[in-house]
């Protein structure tokens, strides 16, 4: 694409906003910023509001034992999803590195490598999680009243993972682009189908047999393969920035270039999730020995977490596009104030939506366990204690997002191994003699103070701004 052209389809992408993706490099950062996250967040809100609704479909037509099943269950999917998200949020960093440096083709051959390789990637793990979901729950020290549900809906839900993993490569490099609404879209549709589906496939009607737990996860799989299929349509019906025609659609077979800048930043990206993962599991097989109730009341609990890491994961997404397309454009000069937008933003919101919840975490919690639930008071107590330290991790995440925007992916890692392994399970062995389970709880805010101090730490020396990965042209 030569100059004038590409000056001319950028000045298009200008004229049509949102609908063919935005320039983040230009105009008022706070504004910008929030105008991004916000759909970003209305995606997450709705993703974890099909779950919670699920969640509760689960509880109240199958029972605490199903509940708990699933906690088991969606703990292994997010780990094997975790293994190839590292390689989407390198290749979102450099589409939007691409964007900002108007290499609109340059955008397209990355999004193209790093998509086609996920898919792969997702692929294999579908087949290879099928066959080895027994043993990994075993692992899992997965109780043995709950072993059959949860194996039965942590099978189908493998099965899930291809159009998963595709649609999140979709929206990844859409945000990339700037553009956050069109995953907006796509999730709400995923969601209404979820809700949907659930009961009915959960309990049967007419010629639709009852499946039990494991048409919880069917009616899931179903939803993420319409609203994967209609993001692809609609990308190439609105003609988007990414969407590949011709020889183009070539760049889904990994190119060595890209696919080289994927994979090096990629593994250490995705290692961090992988790590934090693995912790949580093991987190998890720590509770479980905690008995049944302990352990719905702690399944419960994470449905309400995951509101309250919304506005992060959001603001974090919104810093680290802005961040990229202005690496490319090269205005290095707005990064630190981009950032401290979306530190100051996501303390606010995050911490008041914190008191929110726990002012009103009984009819919550009722929702997921039932009125009268021995599980109710354990969740409340874990909740008082452990459910500040998203406040202190919303913070990290927002760092994180502009290390990762300059390829800073190693410092990340040693971070999240030492807050999550030494600080937060150090903290769980040295002091469950004589604190109990208590421990468990504790080790949340404890482990958050290590990770923003150390993250703050390594923004705070600058040395990251002398990393400069200019975008390919």
């Amino acid at each position: 694409m030569n100059n004038t052209k590409l000056a001319e389809h950028h000045g298009r992408l200008n004229q049509s906003g949102s609908r063919q993706g935005g320039d983040l490099t230009q105009g008022p950062i706070l504004r910008t910023l929030i105008v991004f996250a916000i759909p970003a967040m209305l995606t997450n809100l709705l993703q974890t509001l099909g779950g919670t609704i699920n969640t509760i479909w689960v509880g109240q037509l199958l029972g605490e034992g199903a509940l708990a099943a699933t906690a088991n269950a969606n703990i292994v999917v997010f780990v094997a999803f975790a293994a190839v998200y590292g390689f989407g949020m390198a290749t979102t960093v450099k589409v939007g590195q691409n964007f900002g440096a108007r290499d609109i083709d340059g955008a397209r051959r990355t999004f193209g490598t790093g998509t086609g390789f996920c898919l792969l990637l997702s692929i294999l793990g579908a087949i290879g999680g099928w066959f080895l979901s027994d043993p990994l729950l075993h692992l899992l020290a997965t109780p043995p009243p709950i072993h059959a549900d949860a194996l039965a809906y942590l099978k189908v839900s493998f099965l899930s993972m291809p159009a998963g993993m595709l649609g999140m490569m979709l929206a990844m490099g859409l945000r990339g682009v700037g553009d956050s609404r069109t995953p907006l879209y796509s999730m709400a549709l995923t969601t209404v189908f979820g809700i949907a589906l659930n009961p009915l496939l959960i309990l049967g009607w007419g010629p639709i047999p009852r499946l039990g737990i494991a048409g919880s996860a069917l009616a899931n799989v179903i939803a993420n393969v319409v609203g994967t299929g209609w993001m692809i349509a609609w990308m190439y019906r609105r003609d988007l920035p990414l969407r590949l025609r011709g020889a183009e659609l070539r760049y889904v077979l990994p190119l060595r270039d890209e696919l080289g800048y994927v994979l090096g930043k990629g593994l250490p990206m995705g290692a961090q999730m992988i790590v934090s993962s693995a912790a949580a599991v093991i987190m998890v097989g720590l509770v479980n020995k905690e008995g049944m109730i302990t352990t719905a009341g702690y399944g419960a609990l994470m449905q309400i977490w995951n509101y309250i890491q919304m506005p992060a994961f959001a603001i974090s997404t919104a810093v680290s596009a802005m961040v990229a397309q202005n690496i490319g454009a090269s205005a290095h000069q707005r990064v630190s104030e981009i950032t401290r937008a979306g530190v100051i933003s996501n303390t606010v919101v995050t911490a008041l939506l914190t008191i929110a919840l726990i002012a009103f975490d009984r009819p919550l919690l009722t929702l997921f366990l039932g009125k009268g639930s021995a599980a109710i008071p354990v969740a409340e107590h874990i909740q008082l204690i452990a459910t500040w330290a998203w406040v202190l991790t919303g913070v990290m995440m927002v760092l994180s997002g502009t290390l990762r925007a300059y390829g800073v992916v190693i410092v990340p890692l040693l971070i999240m191994i030492v807050s999550q392994y030494f600080a937060r399970l150090g903290f769980y062995f040295a002091f469950q003699p004589s604190m109990g389970a208590d421990a468990l709880w504790w080790s949340y805010p404890f482990g958050g103070v290590v990770a923003v101090a150390l993250t703050w730490w390594t923004y705070a020396r600058g040395s990251w701004r002398r990393v400069h990965i200019p975008a390919e042209n």
